[in-house]
């Protein structure tokens, strides 16, 4: 560092705020290594993108469900040209940014000359994507941090600010600005990125190396696409670490397989539990392993518990629809269930869309004068799709009517496209940290069971996804009764049975608000219970793991922050607060019953074959 001398012949630091010592990490030791590695890094970005060409050049990938950046353009040009459109307006948001600008700008100066800084002058938001202590002790790596929070921030409040955006636009719009600028955060880059820069000057390059390697054999594994990993996948296996809750599968339709569990207790509720998970996703986050079981827990409550696992759909199930999962799932498991034990009445419990599905067939049933479901249960699932949250982003007219075209040409939605929307969702957490840690630092992520289950994603049958699309999300016509279903016009408000209804406050998928609204549609009693955590993390909570907590109040009705302010808190988790609720409501009790009983014989150990299909 160049030094000066003063008028008393001392000399020192030309800028006495900038350490010497403090770039040492950042000094290449070894260029000729450096060299060599970036040539192997670069050699296997080329197989990168010949893994990407070579499906498209053969014709194996065709055309896309939609263009995201066709309509990501088409709705930021609204923001835009509502700002340009006004050269006052114009100038104020130019005026805005270049004012924070300014003042960033002589904040870094006087850091690197040494003035103090008091840490309340650093008024940005926390941010654990900047967590490293040279984000503010390094002034450049402070500038970058600094400038990239200062412009997202403008950028979001120039679409909270202009007017005569319909709301679906706006919606729409600030979901797209916080995907680009999440996308073009500095810690997403090498050389703006203080922990990625110092680990390849102290490996000479070795970790984009190894980066670029599973770059390469992600595309591979997406065959085209990119699949990003999120867990070392070789540490789990369906049926040897995962899904290990005894059982037999006691019967097979073309959409799904129904398993009946092995009891743990000498007499179990005479009532029999029926499960209906979501086909979006695989059964077994309900069955994890033993410590995270909720069916294994339910067994141990001495519950009979039933759970439908969904066929991962082909071209063959093209034309399976609503109504078909209807009969084919849970009418053919109700069926099923009562071959078994021969009881005409369960509980059943929906998960996500398994919830809305099972809330569409009570309604349905209501009207066909069919009890054989005697209370229901709903986790995070939403019957009305007015506050839906961000996965709206992705449903109107234009955009279903692309995935109806694709799908109408091979027969269902391909897995990979619904867990790209759902990592979107929270893309600060789910795409950009694997993308640094995995791409640039070189490193395999760690083993986590929730993460490999999220990466077993299935495909969509082509008639079923577009009715869920066009009658929930789009016209949301189960809220309003207006859904057709196997040639009736159903309405929750026939549903009179006793419901359980529960929500996840940190939900993304079935926001808590969304869930509360629809607790009111239903015509009987409704219990509604607010959970912890998000949509998996607030379902799946052992009560042994002394978890999060739920709250419990009076009816769903009025406003839901007005429901939370004065609702009870308990500690915990759910589970046994549920598990009271259903047997409240028959605790009649019957000596264990053997999978398929006297009338079915097993066709497969659990957790079956249909789970076993991969994307």
């Amino acid at each position: 560092m160049a030094e000066k001398t003063d008028d008393k012949g001392q000399t020192g630091q030309e800028f006495p705020g900038f350490d010497p010592k403090s770039v040492e990490a950042y000094v290449v030791k070894d260029p000729q290594a450096l060299a060599m590695n970036f040539a192997r890094a670069l050699e296997n970005l080329g197989k990168a993108a010949s893994e990407w060409l070579g499906p498209r050049e053969r014709g194996e990938i065709g055309d896309s469900v939609a263009d995201p950046m066709t309509d990501l353009v088409k709705t930021l040009s609204k923001v835009t040209e509502y700002w340009i459109s006004d050269p006052k307006r114009t100038l104020e948001a130019q005026t805005l940014l270049f004012s924070s600008y300014i003042g960033i700008w002589t904040r870094t100066l006087g850091q690197f000359t040494g003035q103090p800084v008091e840490p309340a002058a650093d008024t940005l938001p926390k941010d654990k994507r900047f967590a490293d202590d040279d984000w503010a002790k390094n002034p450049f790596f402070a500038l970058l941090r600094q400038l990239y929070l200062v412009t997202a921030s403008w950028a979001d409040k120039l679409v909270n600010e202009a007017e005569g955006l319909d709301e679906h636009t706006r919606h729409k719009a600030a979901f797209y600005v916080k995907q680009v600028t999440a996308a073009l955060s500095p810690a997403n880059f090498a050389l703006t990125n203080p922990e990625v820069y110092r680990e390849t000057v102290a490996s000479n390059g070795a970790n984009l190396v190894a980066g670029m390697k599973m770059f390469a054999e992600d595309i591979a594994a997406g065959r085209g696409d990119l699949r990003l990993r999120h867990t070392d996948a070789t540490k789990f296996a369906i049926g040897r670490n995962m899904a290990l809750t005894p059982g037999k599968v006691i019967a097979q339709s073309e959409v799904c397989e129904v398993i009946q569990y092995e009891p743990s207790t000498e007499t179990v509720l005479k009532r029999p539990l029926l499960i209906c998970p979501p086909w979006i996703n695989k059964f077994y986050i309900l069955d994890l392993n033993p410590q995270k079981s909720f069916i294994k827990w339910c067994v141990d409550q001495g519950h009979t518990v039933f759970v439908i696992s969904w066929v991962n759909p082909d071209e063959r199930h093209a034309k399976k629809d609503w109504e078909s999962y209807m009969r084919e799932g849970i009418d053919f498991a109700l069926t099923t269930v009562e071959k078994a034990t021969g009881e005409k009445q369960v509980n059943a419990i929906g998960y996500c869309v398994g919830g809305t599905l099972l809330a569409a067939t009570l309604a349905y049933h209501a009207q066909k004068k069919n009890s054989r479901i005697a209370s229901a249960t709903f986790l995070t699932t939403q019957v009305d799709f007015t506050h839906a949250g961000d996965l709206k982003v992705f449903v109107d007219e234009e955009q279903i009517a692309a995935i109806e075209k694709h799908m109408n040409t091979i027969g269902y939605l391909d897995g990979s496209k619904m867990a790209t929307a759902f990592n979107m969702l929270r893309a600060s957490e789910l795409i950009w940290p694997y993308v640094v840690s995995n791409y640039l630092k070189g490193q395999e992520p760690m083993p986590f069971d929730l993460l490999y289950w999220n990466s077993d994603s299935t495909r969509m049958a082509a008639a079923n996804h577009a009715y869920y699309l066009r009658n929930c999300y789009l016209d949301n016509n189960l809220s309003k009764g207006e859904m057709k279903l196997a040639g009736k016009t159903i309405s929750l408000k026939d549903i009179k049975i006793p419901v359980y209804n529960l929500a996840t406050r940190e939900d993304h998928i079935a926001p808590p608000k969304s869930v509360f609204l629809g607790s009111s549609l239903f015509g009987g009693p409704v219990d509604f219970v607010l959970t912890g955590s998000g949509h998996i993390a607030g379902v799946v909570n052992p009560p042994d793991k002394q978890k999060y907590q739920y709250w419990t109040g009076g009816k769903a009705e009025g406003q839901y922050e007005d429901w939370l302010t004065d609702a009870g808190e308990n500690k915990g988790s759910w589970w046994p607060h549920w598990h009271a609720w259903a047997e409240a409501k028959d605790d009649e009790r019957v000596p264990a019953r053997k999978p398929g009983g006297k009338a079915l014989n097993a066709i497969a150990d659990a957790p079956g074959t249909y789970v076993l299909e991969r994307v």
